[in-house]
């Protein structure tokens, strides 16, 4: 059974709105693109590290038309292995709309999005949710993941979409790698999903 990666750029303050670009997100969010200047190249290595063996993207409405609008036409650029990868796999969009899938290989899940994610890790082995933060809310909370990939960034924004609003519960967590700490100050952790709930204890019993 394949896993399910949660591929998530965050600020210290945890907010995940709109890293990539100033119109990544039109809700008059005013820091889009603010992980643009903290990009370097150990950063780099490590998202492309991190999309190696990548077999299906699974991607909310607005990131899905962001990327078709972008990959297609990349091939042969500087992101030309990434633009590759993303061109070549099966893209799986939720949206309760009725989205324009024009980019080749997409397919629109059905309503029943346990069921589509079941179906998905029967199929391939390394699934990516790349940006999508309310499928990602909603994958945090059905407990939906196997894997979250996080980058936190040395800034604070004080405003917009926090990657755990109004999804997370209460889970656990193992390290999977040492945290990765690059030039800029970004910091790179890797968990996996364990079994169980926080537990709790008495500090002054210590």
């Amino acid at each position: 059974m394949g896993l399910i990666y949660l591929e998530l750029f965050a600020t210290l303050d945890l907010v995940g709105q709109a890293p990539g670009g100033p119109d990544e997100d039109p809700d008059g969010f005013p820091f889009g693109g603010w992980q643009a200047p903290l990009i370097d190249e150990v950063t780099g290595a490590q998202v492309d590290a991190a999309y190696q063996g990548t077999d299906a993207l699974v991607l909310g409405r607005r990131t899905y038309d962001i990327f078709a609008a972008h990959w297609p036409h990349q091939e042969g650029g500087t992101d030309d292995g990434i633009a590759r990868l993303f061109n070549k796999i099966p893209k799986y969009v939720a949206s309760r709309g009725t989205p324009d899938l024009s980019w080749a290989g997409s397919t629109h899940l059905g309503p029943d999005l346990a069921a589509a994610v079941h179906e998905i890790r029967d199929r391939h082995e390394n699934i990516k949710v790349v940006g999508s933060l309310d499928l990602v809310q909603t994958l945090l909370r059905d407990k939906l993941f196997d894997r979250i990939d996080l980058w936190i960034h040395p800034i604070v924004l004080g405003v917009g979409k926090k990657v755990f609003d109004g999804g997370a519960v209460p889970t656990n967590l193992t390290l999977v790698d040492p945290p990765a700490v690059s030039p800029t100050g970004t910091v790179y952790i890797r968990y996996a999903r364990a079994e169980g709930i926080p537990a709790t204890g008495d500090m002054s019993a210590r």
